[in-house]
């Protein structure tokens, strides 16, 4: 029996990323974006969905009785409801340890360039006032060392895990939040919500977004800080009250933020970031943590490797049912 396979948001791949097919019969479509009113029809008779961020909600996949798998095409996978999918006995599953290098690296390129104050020295060179200082080297914002500071990870699975271990060799003492897990990584400490808050010179997030974690730094949180400290955000948007986090940047009370996502995806010009988003302690970035050529092939390799592993009757990186 040949399957149909709909690729709802195939431009969520970048160029030089070759996206192959399943070793099985099949009938492939793909679009470069869908909107949310146009997925029932887009899936009509569809046995397999893959989607990167459009949504598969409830009601649509009362509309749906042939679909059997959603490929989600990322990590995080709150585009779909997983109890309904179960309750209409369609399997969903993710992609996983794709981006073990690509979100670290990008996370401590945003650590060196906000701890370095790298923005606002290439601004003041290109505005002339090395020239104007008149001596060899222009100093005038703080520039802070990685080596002996503290590292916060909200997150310890495989990408938070990759972004303690650099910060190890930096010489950083490495902190774990000690929700969901009782034994710290062999390279750092677990530490709890509020040691982390008043500790870390430099938080970040790699955790989901769930119920819980929605808005897990918010204005209480940002006010308990170092005012040295920094934030950056390379999970999701909803892990930080926006509105919260861009009045903290305004007055100081913390030293920097940099976010590769956002609540709302693009942020619109007038959302809370953007308004801070020329600050020079601020960086953001367009959803790009993930998105390196080598990180987008693996992701899709693997998002093969789940279509076959489901045609086969043998499910893989299945979620709600592991």
């Amino acid at each position: 029996m040949s399957e149909q396979i709909v690729f709802l948001d195939a431009s969520t791949i970048g160029p030089g990323v070759v996206v192959g097919r399943p070793a099985f019969d099949h009938q492939w479509q793909e679009y470069e974006r869908t909107e949310p009113e146009q997925v029932v029809a887009r899936l009509a008779g569809a046995s397999i969905a893959i989607s990167n961020k459009v949504a598969i909600t409830p009601a649509m996949l009362e509309q749906l009785p042939d679909l059997k798998l959603i490929a989600v095409a990322a990590t995080g996978y709150n585009i779909v409801d997983l109890e309904a999918c179960n309750a209409h006995g369609v399997t969903v599953c993710n992609i996983r340890g794709y981006a073990v290098n690509t979100v670290p690296e990008h996370t401590f390129s945003l650590i060196l360039a906000l701890r370095r104050n790298l923005v606002e020295y290439r601004e003041q060179v290109l505005d002339g006032e090395w020239v104007r200082s008149n001596q060899f080297c222009f100093f005038n914002r703080p520039i802070r060392d990685l080596a002996g500071s503290n590292l916060g990870i909200i997150g310890a699975g495989a990408l938070g895990q990759s972004v303690g271990r650099i910060g190890l060799a930096f010489g950083m003492n490495v902190m774990y939040l000690n929700q969901h897990i009782r034994t710290a990584p062999d390279h750092g400490q677990l530490v709890s919500l509020e040691e982390m808050r008043a500790q870390a010179d430099v938080l970040t997030l790699h955790c989901p977004l769930t119920a819980e974690t929605h808005n897990i730094i918010d204005a209480e949180f940002l006010q308990g800080m170092k005012d040295s400290a920094i934030v950056v955000n390379t999970g999701r948007g909803g892990l930080i009250d926006e509105t919260a986090l861009a009045e903290a940047l305004k007055a100081g009370v913390i030293a920097g933020a940099g976010l590769d996502v956002t609540e709302v995806e693009p942020a619109a010009m007038d959302s809370a970031m953007m308004q801070v988003a020329d600050l020079p302690n601020v960086i953001v970035t367009p959803h790009v943590a993930w998105a390196s050529v080598g990180g987008m092939q693996t992701l899709v390799d693997q998002l093969i490797v789940n279509l076959e592993a489901f045609a086969r009757g043998e499910p893989k990186n299945v979620l709600g049912r592991d």
